[in-house]
């Protein structure tokens, strides 16, 4: 409540009453909505009790009622048309945090070989009236490039103004998203304390498995806030451009992409990686809009010296492989009967290669973004390979009857609902989709 306080001062103290309320009226599946667990030396911040089983529920939850809010706030009357690029949670939690909100049309556009059966089971489930699901042949990149270019484009912005829409983004390029995001560190802290892991000032270290760099900003901003952080360490799987850019203070999307286990993080043009870059550069809008450039023509840029030693300041970063993952899955569940989801179990190689190269001890939060049970044959291979199934959904079951966590009441039952997503579309016919649906036919009417 004090930091949506701080943030959002032309908000009535009782929208941030209101709006903090959300992570105890019963949408979270426990009265603690992200409980800090001990697992070995480290502390889980499980960030996935939500009603899809997935960080980015922490902050779509609160979106809905902040961008109400605005609206109010700005006099603005439109309608307001969310376009979400996902790379597998957002999609789910957005749809689930906007669905049948009045005022809102919602559409989704995923990779259709890119996210898990779960997560697409779960986004083409949703059965809000305002609602659409949108399955794109391209990667993530691809997804989110496209809908980038619709909100810089004037012409079709006042083309939707005139049909009374207005754009807005449930991706973490809305501040709207990464301010919720802030408040969960400083509840790790408090739970450390509570717990006596870290003493009143005492710094820890937080770990943040990433791929848009949404997550471990909010994390950076909450240290810049005067939360007692000593390390930041951003975890990448084998899309390891993040990882690179660290060691070398060279950007370059210009590689292999690939599909791995942690879709959420398959990943090469990191968005809110330019708000670090601003920031770290001395707020230099000049070199940001250089460098960007030189990105959308090149593939790539190069920071100066200055602004990389200010970055490796900030944070330091490591990448693990598929074969680590599934080690690290093994072996955490081996000694400490702790179940990780892929993601998760990046950030814990990472970890660990952290602590061995640079002895720190420091106390350490791994932020843990997903619930197993969406990445159930990928667990189960490497905690049980042979119970694997070619069927996601039995897999899901194995996972339960051998671990005996309990399945998300979001993911029961999912196999069997009924799907609303519409057919695939190419990347470059993305401006044209969201037209046909909302201004020639009408906003919100679905297309036959």
């Amino acid at each position: 409540q004090l930091i949506f306080k701080h943030y959002l001062p032309d908000f009535p103290e009782e929208k941030c009453v209101e709006t903090s309320g959300i992570y105890t009226n019963g949408v979270f599946d426990s009265e603690n909505p992200a409980p800090l667990v001990k697992v070995g030396d480290m502390g889980i911040l499980e960030l996935w009790h939500g009603p899809t089983a997935a960080f980015k529920d922490m902050a779509l939850q609160a979106l809905p009622h902040l961008l109400g809010e605005s609206m109010q706030v700005l006099t603005h009357t439109d309608k307001v048309l969310i376009l979400v690029a996902t790379s597998g949670d957002t999609g789910k939690a957005a749809l689930e945090g906007f669905k049948n909100v009045k005022g809102t049309e919602i559409m989704v556009f995923y990779p259709e070989h890119g996210v898990s059966t779960v997560q697409e089971q779960q986004m083409t489930t949703t059965d809000g009236a305002n609602t659409k699901v949108v399955p794109v042949t391209g990667n993530f990149d691809q997804c989110q490039s496209a809908v980038k270019e619709i909100f810089g484009n004037p012409d079709l912005r006042d083309k939707f103004k005139e049909q009374g829409i207005a754009f807005s983004s449930a991706n973490s390029i809305n501040w709207g998203r990464l301010l919720p995001q802030i408040i969960y560190y400083y509840w790790a802290y408090l739970q450390g304390m509570d717990s006596q892991r870290v003493r009143p000032g005492e710094k820890m270290n937080i770990v943040v498995p990433t791929g848009n760099f949404g997550n471990i900003l909010a994390a950076y901003y909450a240290k810049e806030m005067g939360l007692p952080i000593n390390n930041l360490i951003c975890a990448s799987n084998e899309n390891n451009v993040l990882t690179d850019f660290f060691n070398q203070g060279v950007y370059n999307r210009n590689r292999p992409f690939f599909v791995t286990s942690s879709p959420s993080m398959d990943i090469l043009i990191s968005s809110n990686f330019e708000r670090f870059l601003y920031e770290v550069s001395g707020r230099d809008g000049s070199k940001i809009g250089k460098w960007y450039h030189d990105l959308q023509d090149l593939g790539e840029f190069t920071v100066d010296a200055d602004t990389l030693a200010k970055a490796r300041k900030a944070v330091t970063a490591g990448w693990a492989s598929e074969a680590d993952v599934l080690r690290v899955i093994q072996s955490v569940y081996k000694e400490y009967s702790y179940v990780l989801d892929p993601h998760t179990a990046v950030a814990v190689k990472v970890y660990h290669d952290y602590v061995r190269e640079s002895g720190d001890n420091t106390y350490t939060v791994i932020a843990s973004t997903a619930s197993p049970f969406k990445f159930a044959k990928t667990v189960l291979e490497g905690i049980e390979p042979s119970a694997i199934t070619d069927d996601e959904w039995t897999n899901l079951r194995k996972l339960k009857e051998i671990t005996g966590w309990s399945i998300p009441e979001g993911l029961q039952g999912l196999e069997d609902k009924e799907t609303f997503g519409l057919d695939p579309v190419r990347p470059e016919e993305i401006p044209g989709l969201i037209q046909k649906v909302y201004t020639s036919k009408g906003l919100g009417s679905s297309i036959q």
